[in-house]
């Protein structure tokens, strides 16, 4: 067995002792045992007065606690108690690393220096958001604790095997949750491959700032850094277009009430929000969104270096139970997820996701939480 570092060292003494003392940076326990026999790890990461969960099966966010502006802390995203809830139906993609491509692909297929390779198509005619048995949300990734101190850290590695849900390329990745002493929690993606293949990567975790189980997102104020988005098709793939949001029921270039316009959506295939946002261009880490719920104050601030935001209201939650038997109703939670467009693979003009043998794939998302 290699030795341990002296930093990682520290760090793994820190999360067995945290099992004692709830206020040290990163603490771990059991999170169950999955299907195949694999048990589970849960990391509770701490700093600057905020806590999240995250477990290694999916590389999944599984609770955000942080406090209003009265300092009542409440857990502010969706999730379950035990790994069986991840791997049961009632799991919409809550919280996990989505991918190897996430949103969609048209009828599944893409070619590839002329080479045509086929996905499962489990949404309809199309492929979402990796397949359908070994996506990046379903399978047991490598948890360890990279840094201590005050601002906690734990990386989750995978390796997805040539031809795992139809993709090609042995893909290595990497996404590290970092829990920073301003009131952020960063995400870092990293990926290799050693054959040609598309990557696209996010978070799928549904947010609502009143606390998980409150009944509804719609009373949220929701800011988007966006001119444009991308139309699509009755299937919800792009048709190639970049619309402007201007006179439509997608401009939250200002600060707009969620449920003020959804209704203008209701009927038509995306069955309220579900559309992917072209983010105003800029170097490095730029602003997506920003996500206000005023009775509590608490505040939702997202900055990525990805060029796209899916915003999606919960159109699927059917009032499946999550942590502490709380109940997800229709519109009850919303998620943010930072990517490329979708079906970029298929699109020659939208921003490319192949990723190229000896290239490296990065991303990074930071939210940052305030109650005011």
């Amino acid at each position: 067995m290699k030795a341990l570092t002296p930093l990682l060292a520290v760090a793994l003494l820190c999360a067995c002792s945290s099992m004692q003392n709830d206020t040290s940076p990163v603490s771990q326990r059991p999170f169950g045992v999955d299907k195949h026999g694999q048990p589970a790890t849960l990391w509770t990461l701490r700093a600057g007065g905020i806590e999240i969960d995250v477990t290694d099966h999916g590389a999944t966010l599984v609770a955000v606690r942080v406090p209003d502006r009265a300092g009542a802390v409440a857990d502010v995203v969706f999730g379950f108690d035990d790994v069986a809830g991840y791997e049961s139906p009632a799991n919409d993609y809550f919280g996990c690393t989505t991918g190897r491509v996430c949103n969609r692909i048209a009828n599944g297929t893409f070619t590839l220096d002329g080479d045509t390779y086929h996905l499962a198509t489990n949404n309809g005619p199309n492929h979402l958001h990796g397949g359908a048995s070994r996506s990046l949300d379903k399978v047991h990734w490598q948890g360890e604790v990279v840094a201590a101190g005050t601002e906690p850290c734990v990386r989750f590695t995978y390796l997805s095997p040539n031809g795992q849900e139809g993709y090609p390329g042995n893909l290595h990745i990497a996404v590290t949750f970092q829990l920073l002493q301003a009131g952020q929690l960063r995400i870092d993606y990293e990926a290799t491959t050693d054959r040609k293949t598309p990557v696209n990567l996010t978070n799928h975790a549904y947010w609502n700032l009143a606390g998980h189980g409150a009944p509804t997102i719609l009373d949220h104020d929701l800011e988007i850094d966006a001119e444009s988005y991308t139309p699509t098709d009755p299937t919800l793939i792009p048709t190639g277009a970049i619309a402007p949001v201007l006179g439509t029921p997608l401009d939250f270039r200002q600060k707009e009430r969620i449920g003020l316009r959804i209704e203008q959506l209701i009927g038509t295939p995306a069955l309220g929000y579900d559309h992917n946002f072209v983010l105003r261009p800029a170097t490095g880490l730029r602003r997506a969104a920003l996500l206000r719920h005023e009775p509590s104050g608490r505040q939702l601030e997202i900055h990525t270096t990805e060029p796209g935001l899916q915003f999606y209201s919960g159109n699927f939650l059917h009032g499946q139970r999550g942590k502490g038997g709380a109940v997800y109703a229709l519109r009850s939670g919303l998620c943010l997820e930072t990517q490329h467009f979708p079906d970029s693979v298929n699109q020659p003009a939208f921003p490319s996701t192949v990723l190229e043998p000896g290239q490296t794939f990065r991303s990074t998302t930071v939210f940052t939480f305030r109650g005011e």
